[in-house]
């Protein structure tokens, strides 16, 4: 019994060693999958958390892109942009010159050639030339109206001015040297002007195919038409009162410079204007006498502010005047107290030669 039941304890152990063997490999076994498979989970997160991080440069790229675009987009503003404002600044400056009138450069060889600084003109050797001075007039009266109509307003009283000085220079070369009556000497001298009959109204001009004299080109663009009084100090009156003949022509384009300087060196003379303090008198040249061209200061110049002790037409003068004298001289006319004279004018001719 007991070798039996040794034996069959021996057998039952076995079993048992075997059970337990066979768990502990069953175990084991089953063990070793879940290890093998949790890289197998590890990894495919991975996959995951790189596929944003690829996704982000994605985005990126797009941005740096866009530069490239936008900068076509920038530089071809700028290219348009010079070509588009080269016209806008040519065209004004073609505008301008446009109607630039080339016609008063024909006065130029006249004016400078017989004319001096101070406004003396040699008659004698100019008298030698009076088929170019003829020939000059036609000038005038070859222009059609047409191309005349459209001239700036500047190009226009050039014209005007050239036109009336140029006549006059041509009267002036057909009585010279001047002769007068006995008569005449006694009231104007023997080298006045005045001495020449009808200088003003009976002498005519063609200008574009239309009539005129001195005084119908003085009525009609000089008083109406253009309405500038430094108009008065351009026109010369052969005389040594007269303001000063220019040795060149009078053209648009610095025409109210030219104007201006008429003025300056008009009133810079103490033939046309003076004050005399000690005697609290200023002194005007006759032109500014209401009965010539005090009058036509009136419109541009007028004034009930300053000048008050003075007649409206004085008062226009005066409020001129002050835009072209010293100021010490200006603070005269405005503060002080005197009285206004005229001074004698005189017609004696301004032969230089």
């Amino acid at each position: 019994m007991f070798y039996a039941d040794g034996w069959e304890g021996n057998k039952m152990a076995k079993r048992i060693a075997v059970f337990v063997t066979s768990l502990t490999i069953l175990v084991f076994t089953a063990g070793c999958p879940r290890v093998k498979q949790e890289p197998i989970e590890l990894a495919k997160p991975e996959p995951k958390k790189v596929e944003p991080a690829r996704a982000e440069p994605a985005k990126v790229e797009p941005l740096k892109v866009e530069p490239p675009e936008v900068k076509p987009k920038a530089v071809e503003p700028n290219i348009l942009e010079p070509n588009e404002a080269l016209p806008d600044i040519v065209e004004p400056n073609m505008v301008e010159p446009i109607p630039k009138v080339f016609f008063h450069e024909k006065c130029a060889g006249i004016l400078s050639n017989f004319v001096d600084d101070r406004g003396m003109v040699d008659y004698k050797i100019l008298k030698r030339k009076r088929l170019e001075l003829q020939n000059l007039l036609d000038e005038f009266d070859k222009l059609d109206p047409d191309e005349y109509n459209p001239w700036p307003k500047e190009d226009k009283i050039a014209f005007w001015l050239n036109a009336y000085n140029i006549q006059l220079l041509n009267i002036i070369v057909q009585n010279y040297p001047i002769k007068s009556s006995r008569i005449n000497r006694i009231f104007f001298g023997p080298y006045s002007i005045r001495n020449i009959k009808g200088i003003w109204s009976q002498y005519k001009v063609i200008v574009m195919d239309e009539e005129f004299t001195l005084v119908e080109i003085e009525r009609r663009f000089f008083r109406k038409e253009f309405d500038d009084p430094r108009i008065f100090f351009a026109i010369s009156h052969a005389s040594l009162s007269s303001p000063p003949l220019r040795n060149e022509p009078y053209c648009g384009q610095k025409l109210h410079e030219q104007l201006d300087d008429q003025v300056k060196r008009f009133l810079s003379s103490p033939q046309e204007f003076r004050i005399d303090r000690e005697k609290q008198t200023v002194y005007l040249s006759a032109i500014f006498q209401s009965t010539w061209y005090g009058k036509e200061f009136t419109s541009k110049y007028g004034t009930d502010k300053k000048f008050k002790d003075q007649k409206p037409e004085t008062r226009a003068v005066l409020n001129f005047i002050t835009n072209y004298i010293p100021k010490h001289d200006v603070s005269f006319l405005e503060l002080k107290n005197y009285s206004v004279k005229y001074i004698k004018y005189d017609w004696t001719i301004n032969d230089g030669s």
